[in-house]
């Protein structure tokens, strides 16, 4: 095992509303304070009763996929929580994951695509 799961993050163009959306099917507590994730006019989180983290992050001019229209898929990511991050990089890498942005380990994240092109974050863990 090299992660788990923290947090399935969905694209959209209103982070907050698309929070309270899925708050109204699940319940749980919309930008709860979490050290792992920021929240802002671009990003919101959504914690839910079952423990599960859903995060909805703005995308500028954002189109909504087609079902099942392959010219605009499903868009999403996934977040692995990982307690170091450089081990995690050289196992995803074997595995056949590629960088996609080496610029964001300042903020303790990893941006990767798995060999099929879906992107997806290794995590730094925080301590408590």
């Amino acid at each position: 095992m090299i992660a788990d799961l923290q947090c399935v993050v969905l694209d959209c163009s209103a982070p907050e509303e698309l929070a309270e959306f899925y708050r109204s099917l699940l319940g749980g507590i919309v930008n709860q304070p979490d050290r792992r994730w920021s929240v802002g006019d671009d990003w919101a989180t959504l914690h839910t009763p079952s423990g599960l983290v859903l995060a909805f992050q703005q995308v500028a001019d954002y189109r909504p996929p087609l079902w099942p229209d392959p010219d605009r898929p499903q868009q999403f990511h996934l977040d692995f929580g990982v307690a170091d991050l450089d081990r995690a990089e050289e196992q995803v890498l074997a595995r056949g994951a590629t960088v996609l942005d080496d610029d964001s380990d300042a903020q303790g994240w990893r941006i990767y695509a798995d060999p099929a092109g879906h992107p997806f974050c290794l995590v730094q863990h925080g301590d408590g």
